[in-house]
């Protein structure tokens, strides 16, 4: 197989981890006699101060010709406290996401059975757990208009829904769920917001092409609450964008920590796949970082852009092996009650790849 594959490593820890997340794709492709080609991109804070762009026509051309891309983080400290600055890193990502109609996003809550103490709920709640979340990406009130008074006073952001960009995500959500367990939870807020309502108008009806699957609708302040509650319970979960970013991040810490989760942002087209954690810049260059989920998210492209569900099963397991034996990076080791081994982002980059190039797995 022949690919190609923009590596687009952003601001903050996102470089430290994509390397490694690109060392996987290349010691997959040259395993299982695969050719990767790659190139390297801007895009975020980097981008702003190479170009005054957070997303270069460049890397937008780039992106368009690809075939899978692989992004590490966008953002900066310097932004977070000066909400009047109109150029801003995040606008990088949000415009990426829109020019490549990328408008499902992706992410696996996935357990390992070493790290069930690194988790704050208690093991027994959480063991057996496996979501599946659908975050729709391209509407509601990230994209809505915007507005600020003359003097600064009043705000507002629209909540915009289009009854087309609630039936395409539906259907992606319902075939994952068909793949399964069978059972689809739509998240809103019907009993208040009127693109709540239309939102379950449309998601009942899609829910008619697939008897096949189980579907329940549950208000957004009941599903935070039944996540920590009763994780297992859900098997694929489909949202819109504002309430998917809010609880994608909260079931982050049902996996013990972002460090450890990948997303994968889709539309028909070319699939962009990241972790879930931001730029954090407050360990930016120290070696900390975990690149676990720019591992798995590197799997998740092999699985979902390419069909190479094989290769991407050995990366998972690799991860899984690795922690099998007790290697921890600090954002894991802080919480894990068993005895580890600390490792850096290096290190455990490191660690992982030894054991995809010489574990022999069966399938």
């Amino acid at each position: 197989m022949r690919k190609h594959i923009l590596i687009i490593p952003g601001d903050g820890i996102g470089p430290e981890v994509t390397v490694w997340g690109k060392a996987v794709l290349e010691q997959i492709a040259h395993d299982h006699h695969h050719e990767f080609l790659f190139d390297e991109a801007l895009m975020g804070h980097v981008a702003i101060e190479a170009t005054g762009n957070p997303l270069p026509e460049e890397t937008l051309h780039k992106a368009k010709i690809s075939d899978g891309i692989l992004f590490g983080a966008v953002g900066h400290a310097g932004y977070d406290n000066d909400p009047s600055l109109s150029v801003r890193p995040e606008q990088g990502l949000l415009k990426i996401r829109k020019e490549l109609g990328l408008y499902a996003n992706i992410r696996p809550i996935l357990l390992f059975d070493e790290l069930l103490d690194a988790s704050s709920l208690k093991p027994e709640i959480l063991s057996g757990t496996d979501i599946l979340f659908f975050r729709e990406l391209t509407g509601d009130v990230y994209f809505g208009e915007k507005y600020r008074s003359e003097d600064q006073k009043t705000a507002s952001d629209l909540m915009i829904y289009h009854q087309y960009e609630v039936e395409r995500i539906a259907k992606k959500a319902f075939e994952a769920a068909r793949s399964r367990r069978k059972k689809l939870c739509s998240v809103d807020k019907a009993n208040v917001l009127e693109s709540s309502r239309l939102w379950r108008q449309v998601v009942g009806r899609v829910a008619g092409d697939y008897p096949d699957v189980e579907i329940i609708h549950m208000f957004i302040d009941n599903a935070a609450m039944q996540l920590i509650k009763n994780p297992k319970q859900f098997d694929v979960v489909l949202t819109g964008n504002l309430f998917g970013d809010i609880l994608t991040d909260e079931a982050s810490q049902i996996a013990g920590s972002m460090g450890l989760l990948a997303s994968a942002s889709i539309g028909d087209g070319t699939g962009l796949f990241e972790p879930i954690h931001g730029s954090a810049h407050d360990i930016a260059g120290k070696n900390v970082a975990n690149p676990m989920a720019s591992i798995l998210s590197a799997a998740m492209l092999l699985d979902i852009a390419f069909g190479l569900k094989e290769e991407a099963h050995r990366i998972i397991m690799a991860v899984d092996s690795t922690l099998k034996r007790g290697f921890r990076t600090t954002d894991i080791a802080e919480a894990t009650i068993k005895p580890t081994h600390l490792l850096g982002t290096a290190q455990m980059g490191e660690k992982i790849l030894h054991v995809l190039k010489h574990q022999l797995l069966k399938y």
